[in-house]
């Protein structure tokens, strides 16, 4: 596995910053960048010039990550020259967060089954039911293929994201995937958070998709903003730093519900993923040390789950609201990756509205808020 990385700060001027090869004639090319710079389809030319039979992947962030670096503003495309695994990607159309569910559904169904090993899969980040995207894509999907990835990023702005499609052009409302085919490509992937629950459980006593309105039959959003006090005035950004833990029953697994937008005259909150009615849901806050701790263990966990095999790419897939709680040492988290897998794997990944992952080898795929999501890469 050949690979290149670069880095731009405007799309026009661009530099190698990390390479094992000085010769890769790649056949994927994998792009993070921000907002301002994806939405405009001229800053990926270069790219499109110098690769011209690579397929393209790529989205919007709330920062990139090339090596252990934690970038804002830039465009880091990473180059990647697969040498016994064939590549596919598609893309598909959301016109609604209700389609959800069945996109998910349709776009796994584009690819062809035989020999498919890994889907990669890049969606919008805000006109998306995260959740129900990957139900639908689990639904379809034969039981030996692993799904991973993650939800656009807009800063911390929830304004507009944008997703580098299989026509290599940056457009909104759409979902791309890259399925990777064959019997050398080496695939592992863990998905862990770090932040500590607290108070009392509370029961869904309304909800639709993933709209909020009624916890303990108490408007959601009223009740929310008496757990956050001050910080309620910077809603939905703040919600970043106190998400919600939610499990369906006492049984299972809680996940992570990070909040997108409030709605001031429905006192409802929309997160990316579903809030069942029935569920228990619980306050969540930061523990710094516990974070950095979960992305070292998110990190073991795919290295254990890849078959022994020393990862030569890596995509770690975090959310903002992890950003925004470790601010300047945000940079610790990374590190910690890569004292897991070592300083082989060429590095890449972005900030997100969501990540895509089973926890762990063996689970069932789920949309994730608030974790370090990583996959790893390497070749027979």
């Amino acid at each position: 596995m050949k690979i290149q990385q670069f880095k731009s700060v405007n799309g026009t001027d661009w530099e190698i910053i990390s390479s094992n090869s000085d010769s890769a004639n790649p056949n994927l090319v994998i792009i993070f960048g921000s907002t301002e710079l994806l939405k405009n389809n001229v800053n990926v030319n270069y790219l499109k010039e110098k690769f011209p039979n690579a397929i393209f992947a790529g989205c919007s962030t709330s920062g990139e990550i090339a090596g252990v670096q934690v970038y804002d503003d830039t465009i880091i495309a990473t180059a990647v020259e697969f040498e016994k695994t064939q590549i596919i990607s598609h893309s598909i159309d959301i016109t609604s967060p209700d389609d959800s569910y069945s996109k998910g559904a349709e776009l796994i169904k584009m690819f062809d089954s035989k020999n498919l090993k890994h889907v990669f899969v890049l969606s919008d980040g805000l006109n998306i039911n995260g959740s129900k995207l990957v139900e639908g894509m689990r639904s379809v999907a034969p039981a030996e293929v692993s799904i991973t990835g993650g939800l656009a990023g807009d800063g911390s702005r929830f304004s507009e994201t944008y997703i580098i499609d299989d026509q290599k052009n940056s457009v909104s409302k759409k979902v791309t995937a890259v399925g990777f085919y064959g019997n050398d490509i080496k695939i592992g992937y863990g998905s862990l958070g770090g932040w500590d629950s607290f108070g009392i459980d509370r029961v869904v006593t309304k909800s639709k998709g993933n709209v909020l309105y009624e916890l303990d039959n108490t408007p959601a959003l009223t009740l929310y903003k008496s757990f956050l006090g001050d910080q309620a005035k910077n809603l939905p950004s703040s919600g970043l730093l106190f998400p919600l833990s939610m499990r369906t029953d006492s049984d299972t697994t809680p996940v992570v519900r990070t909040i997108l937008a409030i709605d001031e005259n429905a006192q409802s909150l929309t997160f990316a993923g579903d809030i069942p009615e029935g569920a228990y849901v619980r306050l969540m806050k930061a523990n710094f040390d516990r974070l950095i701790d979960g992305a070292e263990e998110a990190a073991k966990v795919s290295v254990t789950g890849s078959d022994g095999s020393v990862p030569e790419l890596a995509i770690l897939i975090s959310c903002v609201g992890r950003k925004l709680v470790l601010k300047q040492m945000v940079e610790e988290e990374v590190e910690a990756v890569q004292t897991v897998i070592g300083e082989k794997p060429i590095i890449t990944g972005f900030y997100s509205y969501g990540e895509i992952a089973p926890f762990m080898k063996e689970a069932k795929c789920e949309l994730h808020n608030q974790t370090m999501t990583i996959t790893t890469f390497s070749e027979n």
